[in-house]
């Protein structure tokens, strides 16, 4: 795996498999140059601290475990984008052995600020996802939302509940699927 690093991405990439192959603990400077085949400073020029390098690390990976669908009828059918979410939950278990437990989600309390800010933005695209599918679906009562009970928030509690499977290693939706439609069809 020694190869040399040309950009921000090479090195997330290198970390990225680091974890598959040795786990959360393996993305560390030393651990990630050394895999790069490049210096500990080197590494500094693209990332300031550890922390940096792991809240990043952790960003791309929930951004590869969670890329938009390629299938577009998936933003059309609530069930759907959240049985596709639940399949991506499951895949990115299996690809990254134990990145989800509250060991990895932890590491935030290390850098709070920063580490919410990434974690957040790494989450959006999925929020953001959710929120796009229940105002496509045809399928949802006119009346589902109101100005109390918004798209918005309901989003917000499906993805919650999504993040609560993952640190449960629970993949099936079944539970969610139902409150999906006895909520909004």
């Amino acid at each position: 795996m020694n190869t040399v690093v040309t950009s921000k991405e090479d090195i997330l990439k290198t970390s990225r498999e680091l974890i598959r192959r040795q786990g959360w603990s393996a993305v560390n400077i030393r651990f990630v140059a050394a895999a790069c085949g490049v210096s500990v400073g080197s590494i500094y020029n693209y990332f300031d601290s550890k922390s940096a390098l792991a809240s990043a690390t952790v960003e791309s990976v929930w951004r590869e475990i969670f890329p938009r669908p390629e299938d577009e009828a998936v933003f059309h059918d609530t069930q759907a984008y959240i049985t596709w979410m639940y399949e991506q939950m499951e895949r990115g278990c299996k690809q990254y052995p134990g990145f989800f437990t509250l060991h990895s989600l932890g590491f935030l309390q290390e850098e709070k600020a920063d580490g919410k800010r990434r974690m957040r933005r790494a989450w959006q695209h999925i929020i953001d996802g959710l929120l796009s599918v229940l105002k496509q679906d045809g399928r949802i009562r006119a009346d589902a939302f109101t100005e109390e009970f918004t798209a918005e928030r309901f989003s917000d509690v499906l993805f919650s509940l999504t993040l609560s499977a993952l640190l449960r290693q629970d993949y099936d939706p079944a539970a969610v699927l139902v409150i999906v439609r006895r909520t909004l069809y």
